[in-house]
């Protein structure tokens, strides 16, 4: 089969590989119809993410057809249409009875990561039963593989995690993908105002589209300032770091107003202050957390009713065969105009 293979820090190849096999009774084989890019693929190419060693395939998301499972599954069977988490749960260690799943002893965040992932032809999943999502026949395919990953990683480390709440004013600090997923997931819960900030004016347009009040490009302004002249010098009751460098999360310090919650999503490969000088008295709540996943059910509903439109944040389409150049698209949003991009094999 053919998949994107990383050999290192900036060093990937789409090449030959051995098609993956049963290793588990647990396990199912996945023919993939459909994957995407993750920040956090860029994130382990710039080898911020030293535990993907060379030679692993990439991806983490992506929805597709059974071809072959495992004589422990129970629930799923050959040519069944599912979605891939990009949480592997045993479902049955002490985290996973905690709900979280992204510590599952044996499973966790291990796909693209400590095994190979789904930007391939084919994908082994461990734990296919508790690992896997039935799709429905009326489903958006496209808006499917939203769930794998972006929606509830933004709605459960975002939105959850900062405890958003009816009148609230939330400031999201990073228009990508992963933030625009915050925003959209944001207003489940009616915040009076929600400020986003970025450096890419077509993503803050984008914001503004989806639901943003206000919008901030922080190379054109003093995003502190303007976040406090926004909210009549009192700051955010939440803040939601979306990008995962030192300055984006230094900058939801500086914004956040006495009792808020400073939500951190952002996947951070380098050291970052913390200012306990001017926070150890303003009674604020900082929060960090690996999706686990356990709202995707809840997620899927909604978007199966309209309530929420995962194909919004989708910008570009490929072959899978033509994902070299749909890395170089993701890689070059700025430039491109791109938020997620789909990937598609025949």
């Amino acid at each position: 089969m053919k998949a994107l293979v990383y050999h290192g820090p900036g060093k990937k190849s789409w090449e030959e590989k051995p098609n993956p096999t049963l290793l588990q009774a647990t396990d199912a084989i996945v023919r993939i119809y459909k994957t995407t890019i993750c920040g956090t693929d860029l994130h382990i190419l710039k080898g911020d993410v030293p535990e993907v060693t060379d030679g692993r395939i990439l991806g983490h998301e992506g929805i597709g057809t059974i071809e072959e499972v495992g004589s422990a599954v129970t629930t799923f069977k050959k040519g069944d249409r599912v979605l891939i988490s990009c949480i592997s749960s045993c479902g049955k260690c002490d985290y996973c009875r905690k709900g979280m799943y992204s510590h599952c002893d044996q499973g966790g965040w291990i796909l693209g990561h400590l095994i190979d992932g789904t930007q391939a032809e084919y994908v082994r999943i461990p734990f296919a039963d508790t690992s896997l999502y039935p799709i429905p026949e009326q489903a958006d395919d496209d808006a499917i593989v939203m769930l794998s990953d972006i929606l509830p990683t933004g709605f459960e480390c975002g939105v959850l995690n900062g405890q958003v709440k009816p009148g609230d004013t939330v400031v999201i600090v990073g228009a990508g993908p992963i933030g625009l997923a915050v925003l959209l997931t944001a207003q489940f819960y009616a915040p009076a105002t929600i400020i986003m900030i970025d450096v890419d004016d077509n993503r803050l347009l984008a914001a503004k589209a989806f639901g943003a009040t206000h919008t901030i490009n922080s190379q054109e302004k003093d995003a502190v300032k303007e976040v406090f002249s926004l909210t009549e010098n009192r700051g955010a009751d939440v803040a939601v770091e979306a990008v995962g460098i030192p300055a984006t999360f230094e900058l939801c310090a500086a914004i956040i107003a006495p009792g808020g919650r400073i939500a951190n999503v952002g996947v951070h490969g380098k050291s970052v202050e913390l200012h306990l000088e001017t926070l150890w008295s303003r009674n604020i709540t900082i929060t960090t957390r690996l999706v686990d996943t356990v709202t995707t059910p809840m997620l899927m509903k909604t978007i199966l009713s309209h309530k929420l439109d995962g194909t919004k944040l989708i910008t570009h389409h490929f072959a899978l065969s033509d994902i070299l150049k749909a890395y170089d698209t993701f890689e070059h949003a700025a430039r491109e105009k791109a938020l997620k991009v789909i990937l598609t094999s025949k």
